[in-house]
């Protein structure tokens, strides 16, 4: 069976990069990951590098502009021919080379139910508004912000003595395997 090959960006520690990785090491996984990216250097490249996965770190700053940085990203992401590009924790958005270039084959997760909470605090947003479920949804990116085609979702309950920290822990342990489930479905129909 041939693999898609998937590309990753990541920002962070790369939790929901580490769970990709896990299933890739699966019999039948129908996917690889092929490189992955980070816009800063990021602990999480650390998870790719462990497994022989080349890296990348792409930096605004290292740039003179936006549509500069824009396009770098996208040259990198295309030197691994990605049949599929997944955001996992990764906080920028993306510009035209990469929407144009894989349109329709983008996914991100984002930590609520979209389309309540959009932006980069959802878990905050929910708790302000004092829902008493929220959850992870996981989309396929457009030009907006969170507003792509909702691909799967699933609730989290809010506890009444949840913190930020907490839920979006109890959050992450469920888009984990969400998100893999997507990717798989996804890249065993390319």
């Amino acid at each position: 069976m041939t693999r898609t090959p998937i590309a990753v960006l990541i920002s962070g520690t790369g939790s929901n990069l580490a769970a990709l990785l896990r299933a890739a090491e699966e019999p039948g996984c129908p996917y690889d990951v092929v490189g992955v990216i980070a816009d800063r250097p990021a602990p999480g490249l650390e998870h790719a590098r462990a497994a022989g996965i080349p890296t990348d770190v792409v930096r605004l700053a290292d740039h003179p502009d936006r549509p500069a940085w824009d396009r770098a990203l996208a040259e990198v992401v295309t030197r691994w021919n990605p049949e599929l590009l997944v955001l996992a924790g990764f906080m920028k958005l993306l510009g035209p080379p990469l929407l144009e270039a894989f349109g329709g084959r983008i996914l991100n997760t984002h930590p609520a139910l979209l389309p309540s909470f959009p932006g980069a605090h959802g878990v905050r947003d929910a708790l302000a508004h004092g829902v008493k479920i929220t959850g992870v949804s996981v989309i396929e990116v457009d030009a907006g912000v969170d507003t792509g085609r909702i691909l799967a979702q699933a609730a989290v309950e809010v506890l009444e003595d949840d913190t930020e920290a907490t839920l979006h822990e109890r959050i992450k342990a469920v888009e984990q395997p969400l998100l893999v489930n997507v990717v798989q479905r996804l890249a065993a129909a390319l």
